[in-house]
């Protein structure tokens, strides 16, 4: 048996926020490759205009309105010119 409580192990550190979520709202302005969400897997899928990065973020392709909707029960990301 130990005669010294171990130290390392018993400090637990949380980790830093990845800072995901949606970044705008529905009706807002936005301008081309601008971030719309950043998520871990597809939460949000693509709509009209709206493109995915590698790690699951959803960007514009072009100017317009944002427009959230849904279609067979996924929750959709459009931009409207």
């Amino acid at each position: 048996m130990a005669k010294k409580k171990s130290t390392g192990a018993s400090q637990h550190v949380n980790p830093i926020g990845k800072r995901l979520g949606v970044k705008v709202s529905s009706g807002e302005k936005v301008g081309p490759g601008m971030i719309l969400v950043r998520q871990r897997g597809t939460v949000f899928a693509a709509g009209e205009n709206v493109k995915v990065g590698r790690d699951y973020t959803l960007y514009t392709m072009v100017a317009g309105t944002v427009k959230f909707g849904q279609k067979l029960g996924k929750k959709i990301v459009s931009v409207i010119s």
